[in-house]
């Protein structure tokens, strides 16, 4: 059983995380942090994090051992510092009862959205602070710096950082009915589940390209209208999902490629209102993506 979480409470206050990013510049940020006696600790083991009864589980630092990497998160909105705390291991002992190891992609959907941004956050940052530990130009140990958002190298003296990948997901909407959506069934899945179409943006490419280029690729499909529509955190392993909406120039145009989708199928308004209910075998993305929430805006847009 871990130390009791009092005077911290354990659940984050309501409102929104302060990044506090002026604070990364001031020496010893880490160390006077954790010293700090309301200071807060997410731990995060691979995409996973404690949570209890819907809520993030927040630790004292008292709590937490054996700890690989620490970083501040941001302040919560009653000034507390925020921690993450970066586990190799997936010990029980921060764990209290009704608590459980919960990954991002099961819950993120289901927090509340200040909770999720902060475990997406979390689990982007920590990915990085586990794989760069050493300099990619000369293979030197790199030093934390900047309460965990960069790494210094000591022998060269670069300065790295978190890197983000851009990736795109597009809702395709028929030429002929409004009332009608493309999705695609991907291998990984083994067929069995929707979605809506994806692919990272190349060197030299823009956004409104990349969607334009992995729609045909992946579908057949030649778009127009293709219009952005919101972005999602998706930290696996270092990607920002930019979604977007966009129409086929001929719906008899679409065909799976046959390698990463391995079927294309047009879905009318009702169909997907049944399998969004659960109502017929059709399964679509997890409430935690941004792929679910295109298509439940596109679903409620004439609903």
């Amino acid at each position: 059983m871990p130390p009791s979480v009092s005077p911290v409470s354990g659940r984050w206050p309501e409102g929104t995380l302060d990044r506090a990013g002026a604070e990364r510049d001031v020496d010893g940020l880490l160390d006077h942090a954790r010293a700090t006696r309301d200071a807060r600790v997410l731990v995060v083991h691979r995409d996973a994090a404690p949570v209890s009864d819907g809520r993030l589980r927040l630790l004292p630092v008292s709590a937490v051992r054996h700890a690989r990497e620490w970083a501040f998160l941001g302040r919560s909105p009653d000034g507390a510092p925020l921690l993450l705390a970066v586990l190799d291991e997936e010990p029980d002992a921060v764990l209290s009862d009704g608590d459980a190891w919960a990954p991002l992609r099961a819950v993120g959907g289901d927090l509340p959205a200040e909770e999720a941004e902060i475990l997406g956050t979390a689990v982007a940052l920590a990915g990085w602070l586990r794989d760069a530990a050493f300099c990619p130009a000369c293979g030197t140990r790199t030093e934390v710096r900047h309460g965990g958002w960069s790494r210094h190298c000591p022998n060269c003296g670069r300065e790295h950082f978190p890197r983000t990948d851009p990736a795109v997901i597009v809702l395709v909407s028929s030429a002929d009915d409004s009332d009608r959506v493309l999705l695609g069934a991907n291998v990984a899945w083994g067929g069995g589940r929707y979605s809506c179409f994806a692919g990272f943006a190349e060197a030299g490419e823009s956004l409104e390209d990349t969607v334009a280029r992995e729609v045909f690729e992946e579908a057949g499909v030649r778009l127009e209208a293709i219009e952005y529509r919101g972005s999602q955190v998706w930290p696996y392993p270092r990607s920002l999902m930019l979604g977007f909406r966009a129409r086929a120039v001929s719906d008899d145009e679409a065909r799976a490629d046959g390698e990463e989708i391995v079927e294309v199928r047009w879905f009318h308004r009702e169909e997907i209102g049944a399998a969004l209910r659960g109502e017929t075998a059709v399964q679509l993305p997890g409430a935690a993506s941004i792929a679910r929430r295109l298509i439940e805006d596109w679903y409620r847009s004439r609903t």
